[in-house]
């Protein structure tokens, strides 16, 4: 403990502070002052202080001072200052509270306090601000500004092409250990064209490099291989699997999003521009503000629950499972935090609190999972083109309907008969026509469904003039009531309100909350001769469940006495699997009414053709409205709201970010992304390089790339990971700019050769003294052998390709297809990506499902993936094809198409035993099984 010291000593300590901090204003609070307060003090707040109950966690209550009623800190005033006068007497911190008080610390602290002591606003100190060896603090080196190195000296500076390698030698040097000789240039480009573009170079491009004397031969391949389309492609399914997208939406049913594809072609063509990193970022964050539209799919690229519960608790909860997916992804993807750890409780091991958290989801708050329209320029046009065609064609069916419903059978009220005439109930149209009656009140009472809750699209009263005219319309002043409305948690899609809205679908349609029951009433503007109502499970013939298959339909001219004019006792039985009625249809039409009706049918369908034509693209890229209030959840639970918190970011990550609690939905993402893309943002850069280099050697220089906390790897090369997260800041943030410094350094272009005196100490590779060989990813995989086969389709963009059977299930069934063609020979980028299902064949290596994110792809081998590769209907289709290019290109000559399929393989010619080897393996087996066994050779399979 520090007791009185003499002037003199304390006059050196403050001259020595000085020297390092400079003027007393320029104190950096928590570098240097928080540090210290919660090292020696922050265990003697709340009445732990025996004398006088000091806490020094906030400003206020160190102005104020604890029972003594004496300020703890009295600014620019040393005398008064009660700390001071603790820590000089040696009673603060109390024994086992806290650390000595060193002289250069008093002195600091009354420097600071003589310049005022400033405290940055709402700062609140933590006993968690200092890493302890059981969790990280403030002061955990992924929290602190990536500062330039500088370039090490090394012994053999000839071996020195980019900084990188003066660090890797370094570090080599250190432990005793000597790179791998330089890859010839064969190896060398077939490892930069897989690492780049997916896919393998050609006989000509190998060989062309190969004999390239230039000095910047390097230099201008990596130039090509960046400037090449298929780079986005590439790299772009390695973001994919960080930021979770898939085309399904998980859960029990996981259906398909036939429109989350744009996200993943904007991905790839931001790649191929080499966007800056923070536009990047912000266009995924806030592109609905900036014309890219697409780029938000990010937002909503997560699992969503579909399936509606009439329990308000699981209906928040699914909403809460929706925002934890965005918080948790946007925390890993770019700040590489596991920010989602802290939704029940302060986080057990990096500095984020649960007020972070939430502050974090108030900015997500207003975003909803769903599809928009992508705009672009001819968008407006379209848009109106779209609106004249469907007035159109609504005016052509309301004439068709108009002459179909005069024709429908009429209700028999009371029909005991054996034999009921009427059609079954459907999903798509229903029709109770009765005869003329006077009434203002309608009443449809269900007395029993197909399954669940019934739900009602649209209900119709009509009245009996020629043309008969709808009275329902909530626009024409009638009112819609319920029994009672389907909970859903408030679910804006199955409300009363839309009964008579005028528009169909089970997107605005009504739900009871009484299984199998229910009833709605409409009241007319005033009362009318009505002859019929019309009604529908869904409009849109998506949904055929919670169809009412026994109702009655009563009326009221008054609303107190009631009549029964129509109801289910004279239809058919319900049959799930009959067709719906055509509108159009011309049975039970008079002759001069069905010419005109066949006329409608055929002026429909043209105008049906001419909207799919011209429909603008939509996006599932999610939708946006105003939030209400967030609240801190106790333990995470929905129902257990505790504090308000305003839209913000993590408080122990610079700089600061706070938004006022009714700040506009757009600014708060807007906000956040600007705040990810500053440059004093000590994670974003870093995070970012770090995944960059993971991908080029298959393991980053921190081996937890979504993870740079605590429980993270910590940086094998701290300095070399600080120098790429600068650079990659002072070169405007472009990816290709790092690409080019990591794969013209002499440590990337070492050979792989293993060095058993090198891993005996470094089994890893993590010291990075060799080019670590690594198993190509299933996307390289495939596109490989469609490439070696001649089929591999280079068509860019739009809707992807589907490897499973076609079904509309309301549960999606996810069947593999048998046979392929030219529809499923694109890359494997473009394939169809649904949750929780993989491709038959190239899923067994380790296709992440996309439930989560996925930062780095786990390795394995299995003897599926030996079998899938021999015998997959795929490959077995792919080996006949590459024989057939074989025997094509190369004629009948078995060394000449020996020759030809190393190349096309392997990127080699081969040696003279496996010439003689192949030829033999032919002649025995045939071309057919000389090809599959080349798809299945580790040199095929492996990047060396």
């Amino acid at each position: 403990m520090l007791l009185a010291k003499p002037a003199w000593l304390l006059a050196i300590a403050v001259w020595v502070f000085a020297a390092k901090t400079g003027a007393a204003g320029d104190i950096d609070f928590e570098q240097h002052v928080a540090k210290i307060l919660v090292r020696h003090c922050a265990g003697c707040h709340n009445g732990s202080d025996p004398k006088g109950g000091l806490d020094l966690t906030r400003h206020a209550t160190a102005l104020a001072g604890g029972e003594s009623q004496l300020s703890a800190i009295a600014p620019k005033d040393l005398d008064n200052s009660y700390l001071l006068k603790r820590i000089r007497s040696g009673e603060m911190p109390p024994p086992g509270k806290g650390q000595e008080v060193t002289a250069a610390e008093l002195a600091m602290l009354e420097t600071w306090i003589q310049a005022g002591a400033a405290w940055p606003r709402d700062r609140v100190l933590s006993p968690f601000d200092l890493t302890s060896e059981t969790r990280a603090g403030r002061d955990w080196w992924s929290l602190q500004k990536p500062q330039r190195p500088t370039v090490p000296t090394v012994e053999h500076a000839e071996q020195v092409r980019t900084p990188i390698d003066a660090f890797v030698l370094s570090k080599l040097e250190q432990h005793g250990l000597e790179p791998a000789e330089e890859a010839d240039r064969a190896t060398y480009i077939r490892r930069a064209t897989f690492d780049l573009l997916g896919l393998p170079p050609s006989r000509q491009e190998i060989e062309a490099f190969a004999n390239d004397t230039a000095s910047d031969a390097y230099d201008r391949l990596i130039d090509r291989l960046l400037a090449s389309p298929r780079y986005g492609e590439r790299w772009a399914r390695h973001w994919l699997d960080v930021v979770r997208f898939a085309e399904s939406n998980g859960y029990e049913t996981n259906t398909a999003r036939a429109n989350a594809w744009p996200y993943r072609d904007w991905v790839i063509r931001a790649l191929n521009d080499d966007l800056p990193y923070p536009q990047f970022i912000i266009a995924q964050l806030a592109g609905d503000q900036l014309g890219v539209d697409a780029a938000t799919g990010y937002l909503v690229g997560g699992a969503h629950d579909i399936v509606g519960s009439p329990d308000i608790e699981l209906t928040l909860q699914q909403r809460m499972n929706d925002l934890d997916d965005m918080v948790s992804t946007t925390s890993t993807a770019f700040l590489g935090l596991t920010v989602g750890c802290a939704k029940c409780h302060d986080h057990k091991f990096d500095p984020i609190a649960q007020r972070d958290y939430y502050a974090l989801q108030a900015i997500f708050a207003g975003v909803q999972h769903g599809e928009r329209e992508v705009r672009a320029p001819e968008t407006e046009k379209i848009r109106n083109q779209r609106e004249e065609l469907r007035n159109q064609l609504a005016a052509v069916e309301r004439r068709a309907q108009a002459a179909w419903l005069q024709y429908q059978p009429l209700a028999q009220v009371g029909n005991s008969s054996s034999s009921p005439g009427r059609p079954a109930v459907n999903a798509l149209l229903n029709v109770d026509r009765f005869s003329p009656t006077r009434a203002r009140f309608v009443r449809f009472t269900i007395l029993a469904t197909n399954a669940s809750e019934p739900c009602l699209d649209e209900l119709e009263v009509f009245t009996a003039d020629n043309p008969p005219r709808n009275l329902a319309l909530a626009s024409l002043g009638a009112k819609a009531t319920a029994s009672s409305v389907f909970a859903g948690g408030g679910s804006p899609v199955h409300q009363i309100e839309h009964l008579n809205d005028g528009r169909y679908g089970n997107g605005r349609s009504w739900i009871s909350a009484e299984a199998g029951g229910g009833w709605v009433q409409l009241e007319l503007l005033e009362p009318a001769t009505i002859d019929r109502v019309v009604w529908a499970r869904d409009r849109e013939g998506t949904f055929r469940d919670r169809i009412p298959t026994r109702y009655k339909i009563e009326i009221s001219e008054a609303g107190d006495q009631w009549r029964l004019v129509a109801g289910g006792d004279d239809r058919k039985a319900f049959d799930p699997r009959a067709k719906s009625p055509e509108l159009f249809s011309t049975e039970a039409l008079p002759s001069d009414v069905a010419e005109q009706a066949q006329h409608d049918r055929s002026e429909a369908e043209m105008l049906r053709t001419k909207l799919e034509q011209i429909s603008p693209q939509k996006a599932y890229a999610g939708n946006f409205m105003q939030p209400e209030p967030t609240h801190v959840l106790y333990r995470g639970e929905p129902l257990q709201r505790r504090d308000q918190v305003a839209p913000g970011a993590i408080a122990a990550v610079s700089p600061p970010l706070a938004q006022a609690a009714d700040a506009p939905e757009a600014e708060r993402r807007a906000a956040l992304a600007k705040w990810l893309g500053d440059q004093r943002n000590p994670l974003t850069a870093r995070v970012m390089a770090n995944r960059i280099w993971h991908y080029h050697f298959g393991q980053g220089l921190v081996k937890t790339p979504s993870d740079f906390g605590f429980n993270g790897g910590r940086p094998s090369h701290p300095e070399l990971l600080d120098w790429l997260a600068t650079e990659f800041m002072a070169q405007g943030w472009r990816p290709k700019t790092l690409h080019r410094q990591i794969m013209l350094s002499s440590t990337y272009r070492q050979a792989s050769r293993y060095q058993p005196a090198a891993a005996a100490k470094d089994a890893g590779g993590q010291l990075l003294w060799r080019f670590r060989p690594r198993r190509l990813e299933a996307e390289a995989i495939r596109d490989a052998v469609l490439w070696a086969s001649g089929t591999l389709d280079l068509s860019m963009g739009g809707p992807g390709y589907d490897v499973f059977e076609p079904n509309s299930n309301y549960v999606k069934v996810y069947a593999p297809k048998q046979t392929f063609g030219p529809a499923e020979w694109r890359r494997m980028v473009y394939q169809n990506k649904p949750r929780m299902r993989q491709d038959a064949i190239f899923g067994e290596f380790d296709c992440p499902d996309s439930s989560q994110t996925t930062a780095r792809r786990n390795v394995s081998t299995t003897a599926l993936q030996a079998l899938n590769l021999m015998n997959g209907s795929l490959m077995m289709q792919q080996a006949e094809l590459f024989a057939a290019r074989l025997e094509r290109e190369a004629g009948t000559d078995g060394e000449s198409q020996v020759r030809h399929a190393f190349w096309l393989a392997f990127g080699r010619a081969p040696d003279g035993d496996e010439l003689d080897s192949a030829r033999r393996l032919i002649a025995k087996q045939g071309l057919l099984v000389f090809c599959r066994a080349l798809y299945n050779a580790n040199e095929f399979l492996y990047l060396n």
